[in-house]
C-alpha cells in the first residue's frame, strides 16, 4: 500500500519552505526558494516543481494527499482569504494551479501564525494536547489558539489576535494598529526597546547600544547585567503578558500556552516571573496551566501547514 504523505508550505516575504511530511508529523525531506511572486504560471511553477522534487527523492510507493499552505494573511474560517499585505500571492490562481497539478491532493490555506500553533500542537511544546495557543514574541506580536486540534481563525481570520487586546487603556502612545494600549506595545521586541529607552529617559541614564528597534537581546543582556531600566523593562513587559495570557486563559481555558519568537530565547530570564504574573491575574481554575517555550523552531510553521493539509484531506 502506497504511504500516504503530506507537503507543508511556509510562505515567508524572502522564502517559501516546502516539506514532506508524514502522518506522525516527520520531517522527510525539506528545500527553500526564494520567494517568487505567486501570481503567474510562473511563480505557481516554482513551488509546484518543489514539490515534485520532494515526492521523486522518495524510495517506496507514496501518494500525496494533501498540502498546506502557510500564509502572512488573516484566513477565516470559511477559507476565504480576501487581502494579503506585504506580498504578491494569488491564493485562488495558487490554489487552483496545485489541485491540477496533483488532482488527488486536498490543499489548505491557514495563517501563518495559526500553522506555528498546529505545529508546536502536533509534534512540539504542546504534543499531546488537543487544545492550546501559541503566542510568538517577535518584532510584533502573532498568536495561534488551537481548539479540539482546530485553529480558531473567526469570521475575519483576526481569531486570536492577543498582541492587540488592550492591557493598559491609559497609554498616550499609539501602537501600528493605530490604537492604544495594545499587548504589543510593550511584549514585543520592539515595544520591550521602547520601554528600556523611556525608563533609561526618566533616570537620566544612556541606554545601551543598541542594533536596531527590535535589538531586545541587548536590553535583556543589559537585564542581566544589573541595568535598572532595563529590568523595570522587563518587568513591564512579563506584568502585561501575564495579564494578556491570564484573559486568553479565561477565554478559551487552552491546556498550554506557549511562547515563541525571538523573545522566547530569553525565557530562562523572566518565565518565573510571568507564571507568577499569570497565576495572579487568572482564575484559579487555570492557575496551573503550563507555559513553555516552544521547540520547533523555523519548521513550526512548515509542520502546521502540512497537518492543515492533513486535515482538509
Amino acid at each position: 500500500m502506497a504511504e500516504e504523505l503530506f507537503v507543508g508550505i511556509d510562505v515567508g516575504g524572502t522564502t517559501v519552505k516546502e516539506g514532506l511530511v508524514n502522518r506522525e508529523g516527520k520531517i522527510l525531506s525539506k528545500l527553500s526558494v526564494p520567494t517568487p511572486p505567486l501570481v503567474d504560471e510562473a511563480g505557481y511553477a516554482a513551488v509546484i516543481d518543489g514539490i515534485k522534487s520532494l515526492l521523486d527523492a522518495q524510495d517506496g510507493d507514496v501518494v500525496l494527499k494533501g498540502i498546506g499552505l502557510a500564509v502572512p494573511a488573516p484566513v477565516p474560517d470559511d477559507g476565504n482569504v480576501k487581502l494579503i499585505a506585504n506580498a504578491s500571492i494569488d491564493l485562488q490562481g495558487l490554489g487552483a494551479a496545485l489541485k491540477d497539478a496533483f488532482g488527488g491532493a486536498a490543499v489548505a490555506f491557514v495563517n501563518d501564525a495559526n500553522a506555528a500553533a498546529l505545529g508546536e500542537m502536533w509534534r512540539g511544546s504542546a504534543f499531546g494536547h488537543r487544545s492550546m495557543a501559541l503566542v510568538t514574541l517577535g518584532t510584533g506580536i502573532g498568536a495561534g489558539v488551537v481548539v479540539d486540534g482546530k485553529v480558531i481563525g473567526g469570521a475575519n481570520g483576526a481569531g486570536g489576535e492577543v498582541g492587540h487586546t488592550c492591557v493598559n487603556p491609559a497609554e498616550e502612545r499609539v501602537c501600528g494598529c493605530g490604537r492604544h494600549g495594545c499587548l504589543e506595545q510593550y511584549a514585543s521586541a520592539t515595544g520591550v526597546v521602547n520601554t528600556y529607552k523611556m525608563e533609561c529617559e526618566k533616570r537620566g541614564t544612556q541606554p545601551v547600544e543598541l542594533a536596531g528597534p527590535s535589538d531586545s537581546k541587548s536590553v535583556f543582556e543589559a537585564y542581566q547585567a544589573g541595568d535598572e531600566a532595563a529590568a523595570a523593562a522587563v518587568d513591564t513587559m512579563v506584568e502585561y503578558l501575564g495579564l494578556a495570557l491570564a484573559n486568553l486563559a479565561c477565554t478559551v481555558d487552552p491546556e498550554a500556552i506557549v511562547l515563541g519568537g525571538g523573545l522566547s530565547a530569553a525565557g530562562d530570564l523572566f518565565l518565573g516571573k510571568l507564571v507568577e504574573r499569570f497565576k495572579h491575574y487568572t482564575l484559579s481554575v487555570c492557575a496551573d496551566t503550563p507555559i513553555e517555550v516552544a521547540s520547533l523552531g523555523n519548521d513550526a510553521g512548515l509542520i502546521g501547514a502540512a497537518y492543515a493539509g492533513l486535515m482538509e484531506a
